[in-house]
C-alpha cells in the first residue's frame, strides 16, 4: 500500500458501458466527455477479481467496518445473469472479513425479471430502479433510441420488487420541471418504494439547467411542492434528499453526496479497470473524471492522493467564498460537486442550482423548526385516561429525542465540544443503535438542559461521545471532563480516580486510559426481572441529582442486592397485577435512580422533567410499595412528555388550586401532574384493596381534584378533553373496584 490516507468506502463498479435505452438527459452518453465509446463493452471477469482484491486489501489495510458497492453502467442487467453472479460470489467472498458489506445495484430495470431478483436474493444486493414519474413525465426523455416508451417495463419491474421487499433498494428520479411535481411523487408512491431519490438534473455553468423565465429558483419550488405533500402525508417514504436536510440542520451526516460537508469516500472502477473519480464530473468536460490510474498497477490509497479526489474531501475549506459565508453551508455543502464547474475558474463555484439550494434549505428548515411529531387520537385518548401501550410511550419517546437532538445541536458550535460532536456524529453513522442508547440516557437530557443555561460545562460532551464509542467497541481519543476526580461515561462506566478536571481518553484495541494509563473501571449497574425486562440503576451519573429529593451514594454490592430483589418481586407484580401499565413502563422507563433514605415513616420517589425515561426512589419496604411507586411516578414521565408537545392548560394563570392530598394548594401544572399521577395510585389499590380505606380515599381525593380542574377555566380545548377522560378513568374505577388493572 502506498500510504495510510483518509480511505475510500464507497465503489461504484461499471459492469457494463452500454445501455438499452436513449435517455436524453443522461449525463454517460450525452455530456462532455463520450469516453464509453472506447472502453469494453462489459467487464471481464480478470477485471473483476483484480477489483475484488483491490478494494479487499484497501478495507484490510484501513480496517474498515463497511463497505459500499454499488452496480453501475450503462445498464449493468446488460452483463447477464452469469457474469453477475460470478463478480457477487467474488466480491462477497474477497470482502467477507469486512463486517458490513452494502452491496446495491442501480437499472432502468428492462431487464429485471425473477431470475436477477433470485440471484440479488442470494447475494443480499438492493435494486435500485430509476423512473421519472407517471408514464407522460417518464417518457419525456427516458425511451428507447426508436422513440418507443419504457414506461411498462420499468412499471412491471417495479411490481416485482414490490413482492420482493427484501431485495428493494427504492426509486431514482430526475427532476424535469415540465413535470407537475404533485403527479410525479404519487406516480413514485404508487409503487412504495422503501427509498426516493430526487435527483437534479446535471448541469454546470457553462451548460446550466433549463430555468423559466422570471423564476429564479424553480427547481426549489419544484422540491417544496413535493415536500409539503411527503410532509402532510407523514413522511411515508423515506426521501434522501429532505431528510438529508433535516439531519444536517440538526448537525447530523447526510445521506446523500448532492448535499453536506462530509468528505466524499467515493471512487468509480469503469469496464477497462481504470479509476475514475464520481463520474458525474462526466458534464464538465472530456477527462473531468480521470485519474489516470487501474486496477493493474495502483492500489487505492494512490487514488485516495489523486488531487481532484483530494479536493472532494476537503469540506467547508475547499468550497468557494461565497459558500463558506453562505448561512446554508452546512447543510447545502456547495452542493454536488460537478454542478459548481465554470470554464476558466475550474469547480471554485457555488453549485449553478446556488438559488434553488438556498431556497429550498432555507424553507425546509423554516418548516420542520425541530422536528413535528403529531400523536394519534387513540394514543392520546389512552394516555389521558392514564394508561398507554407500548407505541404510545414510543410517541413520546420520539417526541423526546426530537428535543433532546435540538438541545445537543446548539451545543456544537462550542469550541471545547467540537471535536466530541465530530466524534458523536461519526458514531452515530456507525453504531446508531449504540449511540442513541447513549443519547437517550435520562442524564444526557438533565445535564444539556444545564448546560444550555450555563450551569454545566460543555466538555461533559466529550464523556457523552467516548461511551457511545465504548459501547461500540471503536476507537476515539478525546479530552473528558472528571468530577470529584472520576471520570464517568454514561451508561458505561465510571473510571478513575484522576488528577485535574479532565482527562485524555483513549478508547482502543488496548481497552481504555485514562492520560495513557490504566484505570480502575466500576460498570453501570442494571435490574433485571426474571420475565426479561431490564433496566439500569443509576447510582453514579453526576447529573442525576435533579430530583426533588437528595440522591444516594454509590451503592455497595450488598445494597445493589438488595434492590435486584426487591425490583424483581415488584415488577413481577406490576406485570402480574397491572398489565394495562406494565406495557407503558416497560416501552419507556430505562433509569431507576436511588434516592438518599427519607426519614423514618416515609417514603421518597421522584420523577423530574428534564430526565424522560427515569425515575428515582429509596429502597422502600417492601416490594409492592415499589410497585406502587414505579406505577406513580412514570404518570409524571408521561405528563412531563405530553406537556412538551401540548398546552393543556394556561401558564400564565397565577393561581394556586387546593389538593386533597396536600396542606398547601398548588399551581394548576402541580395539580394536574398529581392528579395525573393519583389514577396510577387508584387503580393500584383498586386491585390490592378493592374495598379498603386506601383504595377509597385515593378514589375520593382524585374525583376531588379532577372536577377542580375541569372547573379552574384555565383549561385549553385539549386540555378540556384530556381532563374529561380522566375523569371517566376514576369514574370506572370507583363504580367497579376489584380485578386485574
Amino acid at each position: 500500500m502506498s500510504g495510510r490516507g483518509a480511505p475510500l468506502s464507497q465503489f461504484i463498479i461499471k459492469v457494463h458501458s452500454r445501455c438499452d435505452l436513449a435517455c436524453d438527459h443522461c449525463y454517460v452518453y450525452t455530456k462532455a466527455d463520450q469516453s464509453w465509446n472506447s472502453r469494453p463493452r462489459a467487464m471481464s471477469e480478470e477485471i473483476v477479481a483484480r477489483t475484488a482484491g483491490r478494494i479487499a486489501e484497501h478495507a484490510r489495510f484501513h480496517r474498515l467496518d463497511d463497505v459500499r458497492i454499488v452496480l453501475h453502467g450503462g445498464e449493468p442487467l446488460l452483463a447477464g445473469r452469469p457474469l453477475l453472479g460470478r463478480l457477487l460470489s467474488i466480491l462477497r467472498d474477497a470482502l467477507s472479513f469486512v463486517p458490513e458489506v452494502d452491496i446495491r445495484i442501480h437499472t432502468n430495470g428492462l431487464l429485471l425479471d425473477e431470475g436477477f431478483c433470485d440471484l440479488f436474493a442470494e447475494h443480499g444486493v438492493r435494486v435500485g430502479v430509476s423512473l421519472d414519474g407517471d408514464r407522460r413525465a417518464n417518457d419525456l426523455h427516458r425511451r428507447y433510441a426508436d422513440g418507443r416508451s419504457s414506461y411498462d417495463q420499468v412499471s412491471r419491474a417495479l411490481r416485482l420488487l414490490q413482492s420482493r421487499p427484501g431485495i428493494y433498494g427504492g426509486i431514482l428520479c430526475t427532476i424535469d420541471l415540465a413535470n407537475d411535481p404533485a403527479n410525479v411523487y404519487r406516480a413514485l408512491l404508487r409503487f412504495e418504494p422503501p427509498h426516493v431519490d430526487f435527483l437534479l438534473p446535471h448541469a454546470t455553468w457553462d451548460d446550466p439547467p433549463p430555468r423559466p423565465a422570471g423564476r429564479p429558483a424553480p427547481y426549489a419550488d419544484w422540491l417544496l411542492s413535493v415536500f409539503r405533500l411527503w410532509e402532510e402525508g407523514g413522511r411515508p417514504v423515506d426521501v434522501r434528499l429532505f431528510n438529508s436536510i433535516i439531519r444536517t440542520t440538526h448537525g447530523r451526516s447526510s445521506l446523500t453526496e448532492a448535499i453536506g460537508l462530509e468528505p466524499s469516500a467515493l471512487v468509480v472502477i469503469e469496464t477497462d479497470g481504470t479509476y475514475e473519480q464520481v463520474d458525474s464530473l462526466k458534464v464538465a468536460y472530456e477527462g473531468a473524471a480521470g485519474t489516470g490510474m487501474n486496477v493493474f498497477s495502483h492500489d487505492l490509497d494512490a487514488v485516495a492522493a489523486h488531487p481532484g479526489v483530494v479536493a472532494r474531501r476537503t469540506g467547508l475549506a475547499g468550497l468557494s467564498r461565497i459558500c463558506r459565508e453562505c448561512p446554508v453551508v452546512s447543510s447545502c455543502g456547495g452542493g454536488l460537486y460537478p454542478h459548481r464547474y465554470r470554464s476558466g475558474a475550474g469547480f471554485d463555484e457555488p453549485s449553478v442550482f446556488c438559488p434553488d439550494l438556498y431556497k429550498l434549505i432555507t424553507n425546509v428548515r423554516g418548516e420542520i423548526k425541530i422536528q413535528r411529531h403529531v400523536l394519534p387520537a387513540h394514543t392520546l385518548d389512552a394516555l389521558a385516561r392514564g394508561l398507554g401501550g407500548e407505541q404510545d410511550i414510543r410517541w413520546l419517546a420520539a417526541s423526546q429525542r426530537s428535543l433532546q437532538q435540538a438541545l445537543m445541536t446548539t451545543l456544537r458550535t462550542r469550541e471545547d465540544a467540537r471535536a466530541a460532536w465530530d466524534v458523536l456524529v461519526d458514531m452515530e453513522s456507525r453504531a446508531p443503535d449504540e449511540t442513541r442508547r447513549v443519547l437517550t440516557h435520562p442524564y444526557v437530557r438533565a445535564w444539556a438542559v444545564q448546560c444550555v443555561k450555563g450551569r454545566s460545562p460543555a466538555r461533559y460532551l466529550a464523556n457523552i461521545a467516548a461511551a457511545a464509542v465504548v459501547r461500540a467497541g471503536a476507537e476515539a481519543e478525546l479530552l473528558v471532563q472528571a468530577h470529584d476526580g472520576l471520570v464517568h461515561l454514561p451508561t458505561v462506566a465510571t473510571l478513575g480516580p484522576v488528577r485535574g478536571e479532565t482527562a485524555l481518553l483513549t478508547a482502543g484495541p488496548d481497552g481504555i486510559l485514562l492520560d495513557g494509563r490504566e484505570t480502575a473501571s466500576r460498570s453501570v449497574r442494571t435490574l433485571t426481572s426474571g420475565t426479561g425486562y431490564e433496566i439500569l440503576l443509576e447510582d453514579s451519573d453526576p447529573y442525576r441529582d435533579c430530583h426533588q429529593w437528595p440522591v444516594a451514594p454509590p451503592l455497595s454490592d450488598e445494597q445493589a442486592d438488595a434492590w435486584q430483589a426487591a425490583f424483581d418481586a415488584a415488577w413481577r407484580l406490576v406485570e402480574r397485577e397491572h398489565p394495562s401499565y406494565a406495557e407503558g413502563i416497560r416501552a419507556g422507563l430505562n433509569t431507576l435512580t436511588v434516592l438518599a433514605p427519607p426519614p423514618p415513616g416515609r417514603e421518597a420517589s421522584s420523577a423530574a422533567r428534564q430526565a424522560f425515561g427515569a425515575v428515582a426512589a429509596a429502597l422502600p419496604r417492601d416490594p409492592a410499595t415499589l410497585a406502587l411507586l414505579l406505577m406513580h411516578e412514570f404518570q409524571h414521565v408521561k405528563l412531563g412528555a405530553l406537556l412538551d408537545l401540548f398546552d393543556l392548560y394556561d401558564e400564565n394563570d397565577p393561581r394556586r388550586f387546593p389538593a386533597p392530598w396536600r396542606d398547601d394548594p398548588r399551581p394548576l401544572e402541580g395539580l394536574l401532574q398529581g392528579t395525573y399521577a393519583h389514577l396510577a395510585v387508584t387503580d393500584f389499590w383498586r386491585v390490592h384493596e378493592p374495598r379498603g380505606e386506601r383504595f377509597l380515599r385515593w378514589g375520593r381525593h382524585t374525583a376531588s381534584a379532577v372536577e377542580t380542574l375541569a372547573g379552574s377555566g384555565s383549561l385549553t380545548p385539549l386540555g378540556d378533553l384530556f381532563v374529561a377522560r380522566m375523569r371517566e378513568a376514576v369514574t370506572r374505577m370507583i363504580a367497579e373496584p376489584g380485578g386485574a388493572g
